[in-house]
């Protein structure tokens, strides 16, 4: 009895460990359009977590969502392309792309026109999906219409893509035979609530921060003196001064609050976000940057028009609450030609992430302008150690409009990514970045003077530190124009395939004049190839693989990876990298990858049916290592990482997506060890 527990914990490991995943399941419905079209409604049911991507997805992407239809030798007109909803649309780290993907539900639509007689439809779905941390092959699910249960179609427009859920249980007229009963139809915004908080966290502190840069431009921070002072003379005692700072703060809170409401409110949570991916609007974004970083730098002044401040400014004469509100909405207009470009530019970035983001900035901005007014009203001694104003001011504007400026070139950089007009390649931005810090480091060093500058006698310490921490950063970029990473800014610049030199300036690839420590290896054997940049050798054959690792004495490490896998690619370019990782993959190990999502075709003699599902045909490379991984380890996400001997029996239990280095390295320290025994 006492062992019961120690089987009942390795039932559980075990378990755990090898699970094959089903996060998709499939219904299907049809709408009756007239007597002889119909709409055809595919509707992926998905476990929370989980992503289906969508049809529309770019080269070298992960598998997008594809539905095929037979056409029943021509009875059956396919009517314009499959529909989707809307989705949401993300800047993926890893494909360096913007990808469009679909949580808990989504509808496809495709309109048809049918011979009569016919009364069944058969369609296929091939689709993908992942989490936050394993994707599953591409999968293929048999579709089934029946024509004889229908509901009214809800529009007549075959370009109108449905943007609703399946209406209720009794509108869901057939399942296909993959599909089973759905226990999670949540809210999509459940299952993404804790990314988007985390997101609002980050554009929080972003906006609190920039509400302080923009405290301390020459247009808020005189004012923070003379509006204190204001309110405690004119208060009938202490106590009220205070109140009065306080909703002063407040209000201001409020102007900018509301500001932000109304950007979401006017362009739709969602529609900020199709924004923000649009090539137009991301060029438009850098022109508008530009612009406010001319401002800033000098060239001219951005105010808003002259009448709005008078008029504002006589209804902050009238005593009260009322009064105080438009002092501080006067302080938010005379102040624009400062804050103006700053939350332009908060506004443009929150757009990116949409939904509450713009509000949640104003949020921050706000707060942190508010502040200083509430606090120095508490205690007004705190004013003496306030700095002078000064030259200083116009320093933090024109800093200010260097990071303007070198932000602008995020955006123009993402409209060439997505156009692939190759104008911006990652060279060209990284000179950019060099160019514009190594200006502002010679403007710190008082080398450079702008229009509104007071002359430079001395610079003072803070002056100098700042001036040695920008020049810094800009000699730290000059080696990513010969392929450094660059991991500190890694996401601003393109991606390091879209460049000139991929692997960096002087890279030389083998059988080219001149290669040196990429043909270590020398004659690489039959089967293998290198993986790049790392120069791993890998095989991605199977038998191969085994077979050169008998030949040579180690141990094999099996990769069940997919082209189209997010978190294989993270592996490696984050994990696989790290010196003691890459020295052991190099040199310790037979490395074999086996791609699940391989589209290459088998001959025809070795075309088998699937033991996994008894009727399908394994016809491509990556269906066969699908099937090994499923049949052997159990499991059918990926990556997952084997270390095997040339009995092929494991040396340690597999592991599948592991970022932590030295728990990646332990794993292969201690199965290599196991092999030497």
């Amino acid at each position: 009895m006492r062992y019961i527990p120690l089987i009942l914990l390795f039932f559980v490991v075990t378990v755990s460990s090898a699970q094959i995943f089903e996060p998709v399941k499939w219904q299907t419905s049809v709408e009756k359009i007239s007597s002889d079209e119909y709409n055809l409604i595919s509707t992926a049911i998905i476990d929370s977590g989980w992503h289906l991507y969508s049809q529309d997805v770019p080269d070298d992407g992960p598998i997008p969502t594809t539905f095929t239809y037979n056409d029943q030798s021509g009875k059956i007109k396919i009517t314009g392309n499959t529909f989707e909803e809307e989705g949401h649309i993300i800047d993926d780290p890893v494909f360096k792309m913007r990808i469009k993907y679909f949580e808990n539900t989504a509808s496809f639509k495709q309109k048809i026109k049918v011979e009569e007689g016919i009364t069944a439809i058969e369609g296929l779905v091939e689709f993908m999906v992942c989490d936050d941390e394993k994707c599953l092959p591409p999968t293929e699910v048999d579709l089934s219409f029946d024509l004889t249960k229908v509901t009214a179609a809800t529009s007549t427009d075959s370009s109108h893509a449905t943007s609703t859920k399946h209406k209720e249980e009794d509108n869901k007229v057939s399942d296909t035979s993959d599909t089973k009963d759905s226990e999670g139809s949540e809210n999509i915004e459940n299952s993404k609530s804790s990314k988007s908080k985390k997101g609002f966290l980050g554009i929080f502190i972003i906006a609190f921060l920039s509400g302080f840069a923009a405290l301390l431009t020459p247009c808020v921070f005189p004012m923070i003196p003379l509006t204190v002072s204001f309110f405690t003379k004119q208060s009938q005692n202490k106590a009220q001064g205070i109140r009065n700072a306080i909703f002063y703060g407040v209000s201001i809170i409020i102007i900018y609050v509301l500001l932000g409401s109304a950007v979401t409110g006017i362009f739709g949570a969602e529609a900020l976000n199709a924004l923000a991916t649009n090539v137009w609007f991301n060029i438009i974004f850098f022109l508008l940057l530009v612009v406010f970083a001319a401002s800033f730098l000098g060239a001219f002044e951005i105010r808003l028009p002259q009448s709005w401040a008078n008029k504002v400014d006589a209804q902050s004469n009238r005593s009260g609450l009322v009064g105080i509100f438009f002092m501080a909405l006067a302080l938010a207009i005379v102040s624009f030609s400062c804050t103006g470009p700053i939350v332009g530019t908060l506004l443009v970035e929150a757009a990116s992430k949409g939904g509450l983001a713009p509000v949640i900035g104003m949020l921050g901005f706000s707060l942190a302008i508010a502040l200083p007014f509430a606090l120095f009203a508490m205690f007004p001694g705190w004013m003496n150690s306030l700095p002078k104003s000064g030259g200083w001011l116009n320093t933090v504007k024109v800093v200010l409009g260097f990071l303007e400026l070198a932000l602008a070139f995020k955006f123009l950089s993402q409209a060439d990514l997505v156009l692939q007009l190759h104008l911006l390649e990652r060279e060209v931005f990284i000179a950019i970045w060099i160019a514009v810090f190594g200006v502002l480091a010679f403007y710190l060093f008082g080398k450079i003077q702008l229009p509104h500058d007071s002359p430079v006698t001395y610079i003072s310490v803070g002056r100098l530190s700042l001036g040695l921490l920008v020049l810094s950063f800009t000699i730290y970029m000059i080696p990513g124009l010969w392929g450094a990473p660059l991991k500190l800014i890694s996401a601003f610049p393109p991606p390091q395939h879209y460049s000139e030199s991929p692997y960096g300036v002087g890279f030389t690839k083998i059988g080219s004049a001149g290669a040196t420590s990429a043909d270590a290896h020398g004659e690489l054997p039959e089967g293998a190839h290198l993986l790049e940049p790392h120069d791993i050798m890998a095989f991605d054959d199977y038998h191969k693989g085994l077979a050169y690792a008998k030949k040579v004495g180690k141990p094999v490490m099996i990769d069940f990876t997919g082209w189209a896998c997010v978190n294989c690619r993270k592996m490696e370019q984050n994990v696989w990298p790290e010196p003691k990782v890459l020295k052991t993959l190099k040199n310790d190990v037979v490395l074999i990858s086996l791609y699940v999502d391989d589209k290459r075709k088998l001959p025809e003699d070795q075309i088998k049916e699937s033991k996994v599902k008894p009727g399908k045909m394994l016809n491509t490379v990556g269906k066969v290592w699908t099937e090994l991984q499923i049949l052997k380890y159990k499991s059918n996400t990926q990556p997952l990482y084997v270390l095997m001997d040339h009995d092929e029996e494991n040396l340690i239990a597999p592991i599948a997506y592991t970022p932590d280095v030295n728990e990646f390295h332990d794993w292969l320290e201690k199965g290599i060890s196991n092999f030497k025994k």
